[in-house]
């Protein structure tokens, strides 16, 4: 393995934790655990889902899910219903109040995020940030 490869690896890890971390504290979650704000974000993304598929998608047990699920439900931001295949099934889906606490909490992130690059980078800067997200959308597809 080359050193730039281990160096590129290392460094994209840290920088991506940092700005992960960095976009959380922009942004008022209500009080939710990082798994249930993860929970809503993946119905946001991937649309409605059993509670066993979540918590594989999650790594969690599906009870840790219940669990996850109830508190979610108890505060509006999920609903469930029967699944359309399988009667026996429920499928959870966001709602309304789920789709726009997140769609608030992105947009906060997304404002801090833009302010941030424009009042820190030059025109030039944000150009070469735009290409190296490129070759790293590439890493995301391997």
């Amino acid at each position: 393995m080359s050193e730039s490869a281990v160096q590129a690896a290392r460094e994209v890890r840290v920088v991506f934790s940092r700005l992960h971390r960095r976009l959380r504290e922009t942004y008022d979650t209500g009080g939710l655990t990082p798994t249930q704000t993860s929970v809503l974000s993946r119905l946001s993304t991937e649309g409605p889902a059993s509670t066993s598929d979540l918590a594989a998608a999650e790594r969690v047990r599906p009870q840790s899910m219940a669990a996850t699920l109830a508190v979610l439900d108890e505060r509006g931001l999920i609903r469930r219903s029967a699944d359309p295949d399988d009667g026996r099934r429920q499928l959870v889906s966001l709602s309304t109040a789920g789709s726009t606490l997140l769609a608030d909490k992105r947009r906060a992130g997304d404002e801090w995020l833009a302010r941030s690059l424009q009042d820190r980078c030059t025109e030039k800067e944000r150009q070469k940030i735009i290409e190296a997200l490129a070759l790293l959308e590439k890493l995301s597809h391997s």
